[in-house]
């Protein structure tokens, strides 16, 4: 179990003193997954708890608030991704205005050192206190991005921290791990490429959201998930495999989209649940998008529409036995 903690002031010993990986993790894809090995290594090398420092709300949706949503993963789904890394603890920090203010020399200090609390009430202090910090090849930090990996190493060595930096890591193939890497497989309807480099298929988790329900009165009842901050991928109609509530694992198909036929202003993920029954409306599931079988498609009746989507069941179906 992950511990999630929202702040670097007024804490307690016991939640101080970790080894630590730092980054935005979206995606905990394996480039991010061999930073926190790293961390990991130095935690076992310490006797210390191994955590990871990431921030909430990302540092991009901060300064460009208006930007397209671009996330690749909740942060129920990093705390679920983290878990099998042997992650004890989750500093999911608040990137608002006066982190972004620090200085790389402020954040090295008060954030990830930190000094005693100015009342030292019942022990508890500023700072996590951190013992090890392991950081990519491309690390930035600090108010203008003026930090960098050698600049963290030479702050911890005045306060008290060692630092390892992992260089890039690419595919022997050839495949760049990275969250951008990621996001342009998904543009692309790529979902192997993505899944390769995420380690697992990528995923919308949401609530099961009341829709228009015209998908009950040809038969294929849908539960419709909001993609919210999730980047957007390819349009289309995609084999799925969706966790409920209860555990347990649903093969589908999925329209992703707008749906040209009956065009709505928001894209949702409609999922059919093959050889299902039930009423899934508030549940929060979640959508592996396994394969795009083909892009939305405009219909001339409603018959054809069906016949269509018998065709796409089927294609889900052969993708997902095999």
């Amino acid at each position: 179990m992950v511990q999630v903690v929202t702040d670097w002031r007024d804490l307690p010993e016991d939640l101080r003193g970790a080894a630590v990986a730092i980054g935005a993790f979206d995606g905990v894809h394996r480039g991010h997954q061999a930073v926190i090995a790293a961390a990991r290594q130095a935690a076992d090398s310490l006797g210390a708890p191994l955590a990871v420092v990431s921030f909430a709300p990302h540092p991009r949706r901060w300064f460009q608030p208006d930007s397209a949503p671009f996330r690749l993963m909740t942060t129920d789904q990093m705390v679920r991704a983290l878990a099998p890394l042997g992650v004890e603890r989750l500093y999911l920090l608040p990137f608002d205005a006066d982190m972004a203010a620090m200085t790389d020399e402020q954040f090295a200090v008060e954030v990830l050192a930190g000094p005693q609390a100015a009342q030292g009430a019942l022990g508890h202090q500023n700072g996590l206190g951190i013992r090890h910090a392991a950081v990519g090849f491309d690390f930035t930090y600090g108010k203008g991005r003026t930090g960098s990996p050698e600049g963290l190493r030479r702050h911890g060595e005045q306060l008290g921290f060692t630092v390892s930096v992992i260089d890039r890591l690419d595919d022997p193939d050839g495949l760049k791990l990275s969250s951008s890497a990621v996001r342009e497989a998904l543009k692309a309807g790529d979902m192997a490429r993505a899944a390769a480099i995420l380690g697992r298929p990528f995923a919308i988790q949401g609530e099961v959201v009341h829709g228009e329900k015209r998908g009950r009165t040809i038969g294929v009842p849908t539960a419709n998930v909001r993609l919210g901050d999730y980047m957007r991928p390819a349009y289309g109609v995609y084999a799925t495999r969706t966790r409920l509530a209860d555990g347990r694992i649903i093969n589908g198909v999925a329209n992703l989209g707008i749906r040209p036929m009956f065009e709505i202003e928001e894209p949702l993920l409609e999922v059919w649940l093959l050889d299902f029954s039930g009423d899934l409306y508030r549940q929060t599931i979640e959508t592996e998008l396994v394969a795009l079988l083909r892009g939305e498609m405009n219909f001339d009746s409603l018959d054809g529409l069906k016949a269509q989507i018998d065709a796409d069941a089927a294609a889900a179906r052969a993708v997902l036995s095999a």
